[in-house]
């Protein structure tokens, strides 16, 4: 039966420093797929930091308790519960040893040590080493790790831990062992170890300071040949990062493990990473141009964790966005930084690679500050921390520490980074520390800056602008706000500091050299204003005409900025704005309020006819024979925004409506341009071998963008043609899964020969199974019932819900690329969603969980679809066992009306 009863919460307020340390730590296994034993030796002692407190209380969960030992005799004044061992009246110092076990063949959470395709791995983030042992399974309590693996050497001849390896050898009984010892004190969170049939790609480098190291990638022997750009990704990861910031790898090795059961996308256990194989494995028929980015920035994001966040780590949950939001950042600029070495044009390489990150920003944190799950970028509360490993926590995060870049400069940043970690190396420490380090090294106040990290909800920016010709004057006044948030009327606490980047661009598209009144020279072309009260006034002198502000370049604060475009400045900036990020940013706000104008229409009756202003097609059409521009930023600008974006912009979401208007959009546009669109697919193919390249990924998305309108268009002769021929012809994964995408909009006989030969191709790629359900679980044919076509796909041989990616692939990718039938008015997608919810929460609640948010924002939708999914809501309240989703359906479901 479902607990009735709600979780407690947990406050930051509430911290406390642990009231023992744990100096070293000795674990050995006895690894058995049904049973595994654990010994565990450590040296305790009384924290001089905290209050005198009588006995030990070590977490644990669903553990055997074998046996107890205290300074080696054994011990009986203790207590088992729900919530770990407690061991009463303990020395101030002394060793503890405890023989526990655990069950890894039943564990489906995918959390502490399990087994996936007969290997033995582990999942300790955020709180998943209670489930191998009983400790002080906490961040600040940071030990140094001696670890012995032993077991059957034919069945599992590969023995994996953290740190070195400083023994191996053989065992009676046909077993082995391993010795592993980390010399870096890490909290429980970071340990890990592997156990199995695995093969590695191996490299060796020379670091820096002239240290060998050796590199290694671990898989199932027939993925080996995709580890290659996994390795160069690692590779490029280490020398990045000591070029940029100085740091080095500091262990003799490092490892990374791909596992195909996995809740996240890696994890950066200190020297053994364990990844997905979804970021590890890539070879051209396989994976797309997007894995191949993707493998490149998960990979530097776990390595750059070595020293933000595990050299340095997070003193308690709440300072979650010290590894994660600083870490982002760093994996951002390294894409970047990759993507303008190989790039004819460095400049616009970087732009496209801002303009991606800041997408997902804007789609996904946005709408998360808006809604009932809303929290600072460092939270006040949470009931499982496990559901806040956030869009806020990680991309907003990312955009804080940005800011102080923009504010202190690249130098400056550089500098508050090695005060950060001369200061705090080997421990665990706050956000308010590295803020704290930032100013000191620049000597600089931040105190105001430490709202980013209290302040929860997206700020507003109001722009007012005056043009004074006689006086030669633009006045330019900023005015930051707040609107209330779905689970509290939330109003700001005081004035954020923001980095408010501005150009003026003159009539003839050319920027204008921004001088401030009282500043002797003009200045550059972009000037960084820092807003720092509630409202503020800067006047530009020496303007000899009126211009068109370019707000927000390079989206230099996480901000919404409220100015009154008309639609020929934005299309003027469209076509002229030096901020490639702007101008982007010009063509989607355009495109936004047409398919919203659009949608309200669609609401009412039907969309006929060209109802299109005409100058926003031949914007459009100056963009796409553009030759001057990257073919990266034209697919970026000539891409629509989402379904899912476009109905957050509603005051009331009608996904039926909104998928409508961008229909509508996508033919109008496609017809109208058609013989570019067609010049454009024949003039950006790409000759001889597949390269993950910048140049070519940008080739290949324009073209495949091509191909997806022309799908849409009068001419689907035409395109279904293109189509086949490039399926048939395709020697990489983003050729075929694009001309599949055509074949199956366009439906008929050709899109299901097509699905079959894809799964009799790959039937044996888990990976790219995956694209085979997630391109059915998205394609937009209005005639397809795809609720019904979901339910029958979950019932292929391939399908099971103890694969998170298997989940993601088929139900995830529905709901949210899909949100006109999965909203649709029978209810018959919320049914769906009730019931993957629930099997999930047995099965693996912090999946459940991720499933359960994608109904948090009920309360924005039309009557109708509301009272249907606060129904929905309330039937899986009441079965509920996890705190994981529970914790959710609970905020949805008392948070406050929308204003």
């Amino acid at each position: 039966m479902p607990n009735p009863t709600s979780p407690s919460t947990i406050h930051r307020t509430d911290y406390t420093p642990p009231p023992f340390l744990i100096d070293t730590i000795e674990l050995e296994f006895e690894l058995e797929a049904e049973r595994t034993t654990v010994t565990s030796k450590m040296q305790l002692r009384r924290n001089p930091q905290a209050a005198y407190c009588p006995e030990l209380q070590l977490s644990g969960e669903a553990l055997q308790l074998i046996s107890l030992r205290l300074d080696g005799v054994a011990c009986t004044n203790r207590q088992i519960d729900e919530a770990g061992l407690t061991v009463y009246d303990v020395p101030d110092a002394f060793e503890l040893t405890i023989v526990n076990a655990c069950e890894p063949a039943s564990n489906t959470s995918l959390m502490g040590l399990y087994l996936s395709n007969g290997h033995f791995f582990t999942q300790c983030e955020a709180q998943g080493f209670r489930k191998i042992t009983y400790f002080l399974d906490r961040p600040d309590v940071m030990a140094r790790y001696t670890v012995i693996l032993r077991a059957n050497k034919a069945a599992y001849p590969i023995l994996l831990s953290n740190g070195n390896l400083i023994e191996a050898g053989d065992l009676p009984n046909g077993k082995h062992y391993a010795k592993w010892h980390d010399p870096f004190a890490k909290p429980s969170y970071l340990f890990a170890l592997v156990a199995g049939q695995l093969v590695a790609l191996e490299e060796r480098i020379i670091t820096h300071s002239g240290a060998q190291k050796l590199l290694q990638v671990w898989v199932e022997a027939h993925d080996l040949d995709k580890t290659h750009h996994a390795m160069d990704a690692l590779i490029h990861a280490i020398h990045w990062d000591e070029a940029r910031f100085g740091l080095e790898l500091d262990l003799e090795r490092f490892m990374i493990v791909a596992v195909s059961d996995f809740n996240m996308g890696a994890m950066e256990n200190k020297g053994l990473n364990i990844f997905n194989t979804k970021y590890v494995l890539a070879n051209p028929q396989t994976a797309t141009d997007s894995d191949y980015a993707n493998i490149e920035a998960v990979v530097g994001h776990e390595y750059f964790h070595n020293w933000t966040g595990n050299r340095v780590t997070c003193r308690d949950w709440f300072q979650l966005s010290l590894k994660e939001g600083l870490t982002v950042f760093r994996d951002q600029e390294f894409s970047a930084d990759m993507a303008a070495a190989g790039a004819v044009n460095a400049a616009a390489a970087r732009a496209s690679q801002r303009i991606e990150n800041v997408r997902i920003l804007q789609q996904v944190q946005f709408a998360e500050d808006a809604g009932p799950m809303a929290h600072p970028v460092r939270p006040e509360s949470y009931v499982e921390i496990n559901n806040f490993y956030t869009a806020t926590v990680y991309e907003k995060g990312a955009e804080v520490v940005r800011m102080y870049q923009t504010l202190l400069g690249r130098d400056g940043f550089r500098q508050g980074m090695d005060l950060y970690f001369q200061r705090h190396d080997g421990q665990a420490v706050s956000c308010d520390d590295f803020r704290q380090a930032m100013a000191e090294a620049n000597q600089r106040d931040l105190a105001q800056f430490e709202h980013w990290y209290s302040q929860l909800g997206t700020p507003y920016v109001l722009v007012r602008s005056q043009y004074d010709e006689a006086a030669r004057t633009y006045t330019v006044t900023l005015a930051q706000h707040y609107k209330p948030v779905l689970n509290a009327p939330y109003t700001a606490s005081a004035p954020l500091l923001i980095p408010f980047a501005i150009g003026l661009v003159d009539a003839n598209g050319q920027d204008l050299a921004l001088q401030l009144a009282g500043e002797g020279a003009p200045g550059t072309a972009t000037r960084v204003l820092e807003l720092n009260q509630a409202e503020q006034t800067f006047r530009f002198i020496n303007v000899q005409t009126q211009p068109v502000p370019s707000l927000l370049r390079d989206f230099s604060a996480p901000v919404i900025v409220e100015y009154d475009y008309t639609d020929d400045e934005l299309i003027f900036l469209l076509a002229h704005d030096s901020d490639p990020f702007n101008r982007w940013a010009a063509g989607q706000r355009l495109v936004t309020r047409t398919l919203l104008a659009l949608a309200r229409q669609a609401e009412r009756t039907q969309l006929t006819g060209n109802q299109l202003n005409q100058s926003i097609i031949d914007a459009f059409g100056r963009i796409l024979r553009d030759e001057t521009l990257t073919p990266a930023f034209r697919e970026q600008v000539l891409t629509l925004p989402t379904e899912i974006y476009l109905a957050e912009q509603m005051d009331q979401a009608d996904p039926a409506a909104v998928h409508t208007a961008r229909q509508y959009l996508r033919t109008q546009l496609a017809n109208a341009l058609s013989h570019d669109w067609s010049t454009i697919y024949a003039r950006h193919q790409t000759p001889g071998p597949y390269q993950p390249t910048p140049a070519d990924m940008g080739q290949r998305a324009l073209k495949n963008l091509a191909l997806s309108y022309l799908s849409n268009s009068k001419q689907s002769a035409h395109a279904l043609h293109l189509a086949q021929t490039q399926y048939d012809r395709a020697d990489n994964m983003s050729d075929r899964s694009a001309a599949l995408a055509a074949l199956i909009h366009l439906g008929g006989q050709p899109a299901q020969a097509a699905l079959a030969d894809f799964y009799q191709r790959f039937e044996n790629e888990p990976l790219a199974i995956d694209k085979w359900f997630a391109l059915q679980a998205t394609q937009q044919r209005a005639e397809m019932d795809l609720i019904k076509l979901v339910r029958t796909l979950m019932h292929h041989p391939a399908f099971t819900l103890k694969n998170p990616n298997r989940v993601r692939a088929l139900i995830f990718s529905f709901i949210s690329g899909n949100p006109a039938q999965f909203h649709a008015t029978n209810g018959s997608g919320y049914a769906l969603w009730v019931e993957q919810v629930l099997a999930l929460d047995t099965l693996n609640p912090q999946l459940a969980a991720r499933l359960a948010r994608l109904l948090e924002r009920w309360r924005k939708f039309t009557p109708a679809l509301r009272e249907q999914m606060h129904e929905a809501l309330e039937t899986v309240l009441a079965s509920v066992h996890s705190k994981d989703v529970r914790e959710i359906i609970d905020k949805a479901l008392i948070s406050a009306p929308a204003k």
